[in-house]
């Protein structure tokens, strides 16, 4: 019959060898999810009173900054703002040439808030391509992809503008009420290219979040968005923000490479 100390010296193996196994599992299930978890790049902040229109393609038209926007309760299809930094506001009827970035990007993240009037329109455009509606749908029931928070439709722009689908949905609708400001969140994943240049995987929005809300998840964009569907597709575009289709004001705007 074993001893005390024997017993002791035996459970004292069996209780180090459970640990170790243990700390095995840990470093295996670790280095599984997340040693390949890709880097990163910082954050670009492409608004604030320091910034101004430094990192968009000039001329920007009568787009202009301000420190704080409201709906203009003379007028609802207007936005009101004060003058100030910070803000980027497409002018006071809402009419102005896009704005583009001067920086491309392939693989993106995207964070920004929105502010638009009563009935207005806008969108963000990755790659100035693929599509992301901003609307004032705040009330629909039951949303299309021309609805806020769509992936938007393929159209066809000759003889007449007209839409060829439905484009994709969000999955509910997340969109407040014009005057409010809203937020978005998005990631972005370009198409994917071999040497000779035939595609190889198709751009996908990974995922977007509208005020809190998952919109999106992993949706396989086939094409480009709206009238061009039809143009080609590059490794890398810059962001674009729509600024000739009713008021709208942007502001907390920053990206990184993903």
């Amino acid at each position: 019959m074993p001893s005390t100390s024997q017993i002791e010296d035996k459970t004292s193996v069996l209780s180090n060898n459970t640990i170790i196994q243990l700390t095995l599992l840990l470093l295996v299930f670790v280095s599984r999810n997340f040693a390949a978890e890709p880097k990163v790049s910082p954050w670009i902040t492409l608004t604030g009173p320091e910034h101004g229109f430094a990192y968009w393609n000039t001329p920007v038209g009568n787009w202009t900054e301000g420190s704080h926007v409201v709906l203009d309760t003379d007028n609802t299809t207007r936005l009101k703002a004060r003058p100030g930094k910070g803000t980027l506001i497409n002018g006071p009827l809402g009419k102005e040439p896009n704005l583009i970035t001067r920086q491309h990007f392939g693989d993106i993240e995207v964070e920004l808030e929105f502010m638009i009037s009563k009935g207005s329109n806008s969108g963000i455009k990755f790659m100035e391509l693929y599509e992301i509606q901003i609307n004032d749908s705040w009330d629909v029931k039951n949303p299309k992809g021309n609805d806020c928070g769509g992936i938007y439709p393929r159209a066809e722009l000759e003889p007449r503008y007209r839409l060829l689908d439905e484009g994709v949905p969000p999955r509910s609708n997340a969109a407040r009420k014009p005057g409010e400001w809203q937020s978005l969140h998005a990631v972005f994943r370009a198409p994917r290219f071999d040497d000779k240049g035939a595609k190889t995987a198709h751009a996908q929005l990974v995922i977007a979040v509208l005020n809190g809300t998952v919109i999106h998840e992993k949706v396989t964009l086939k094409t480009p968005t709206g009238h061009n569907w039809v143009k080609p597709e590059p490794r890398k575009g810059p962001l674009l923000l729509q600024g000739d289709h009713g008021p709208v004001a942007f502001r907390n705007i920053r990206v990184r490479h993903r």
